[in-house]
């Protein structure tokens, strides 16, 4: 089962607080700690939302607003993609995690193909394969 671990983002995330090196020495080891184990498969943070958009979708029109956006709370400050035999094995992952005190990271499962059952047809699944072998070979280019 392949989960998201979602670190909320906050008022230093979205300031472009960039952590200590003790913080990232400490968030390092753990990385290592998922990759040894052959959890990780992504990891990824995010630059403030000042540095982005949303766009929003009505009919035909698509309206553009710029960050920052007010709610930082409700905001994603970056993310892990990990591979887990059940949703108790990623907590299990994340309570080992060396967060600060508040801290709040949400995990959520990802849909893979059999999850969708006849709807996802063998003729729309041929369709996908492609554009997820380029983008495994984008991956592993960068």
């Amino acid at each position: 089962m392949r989960f998201m671990v979602i670190v909320k983002g906050g008022k230093d995330c979205e300031a472009g607080v960039i952590p200590d090196e003790k913080r990232l020495a400490e968030m390092g080891k753990y990385n290592e700690e998922l990759t040894k184990a052959g959890v990780m498969l992504v990891l990824e943070g995010l630059q403030p939302s000042s540095k982005g958009a949303r766009v929003r979708f009505s009919g035909a029109e698509r309206t553009v607003m710029d960050g920052p956006f007010v709610e930082s709370k409700e905001l994603i400050g970056g993310y892990w993609l990990w591979q887990v035999d059940s949703l108790e094995a990623a907590i299990g992952w994340l309570k080992r995690a060396p967060f600060p005190d508040g801290t709040e990271v949400e995990i959520r499962q990802l849909y893979e193909a059999e999850d969708f059952s006849e709807k996802f047809t063998q003729a729309l699944r041929k369709q996908e394969a492609p554009q997820r072998v380029r983008v495994g070979q984008v991956r592993q280019e960068a």
